[in-house]
């Protein structure tokens, strides 16, 4: 696994009514500190990639549909430096992976329902000064084929 990432298996309580899952608590060891919460989609095929931040750790998770999570050390300094990771995250497999900060990340929808993730990141979305930054998943500059790998 690229160097300072982590995952943890989120644990689902299902009853009668429906079910709970907790993706990230203050006691847990993974927390480092809360900037904020927020929610994306993506529709089926769709790929939201590539980004990374400066500063800000990611924590993300898929509560419904599937995602193929995807992670690229671009760091020169990291025992890593340019590995990929792929993580199958959904419904099938309820996972929460942190991220951390000069790692660029992204994810394609792989399912046939929309995928919703939730991430915790350790800072605050700064309109005027975002801490993102971006490359575009098909030019090559990172050299990751997303197509669906057959086989």
């Amino acid at each position: 696994m690229i160097h300072q990432v982590r995952t943890k298996s989120l644990r689902v309580i299902p009853d009668e009514r429906g079910w709970l899952m907790e993706v990230l608590r203050r006691d847990d060891e993974m927390f480092i500190q809360f900037g904020q919460v927020y929610v994306t989609a993506a529709y089926p095929g769709v790929v939201k990639a590539w980004h990374y931040h400066k500063k800000q750790w990611d924590h993300f998770a898929c509560v419904q549909g599937m995602m193929k999570l995807v992670l690229y050390d671009g760091r020169k300094d990291s025992p890593t430096c340019g590995q990929f990771d792929e993580f199958f995250v959904g419904d099938r497999n309820p996972l929460l992976v942190q991220i951390p900060p000069l790692v660029h990340h992204g994810f394609k929808c792989i399912g046939q329902q929309q995928a919703i993730v939730v991430n915790c990141p350790t800072e605050v979305y700064v309109y005027d000064d975002p801490d993102e930054y971006r490359a575009d998943p098909h030019d090559g500059t990172i050299a990751y084929d997303w197509a669906r790998k057959d086989g």
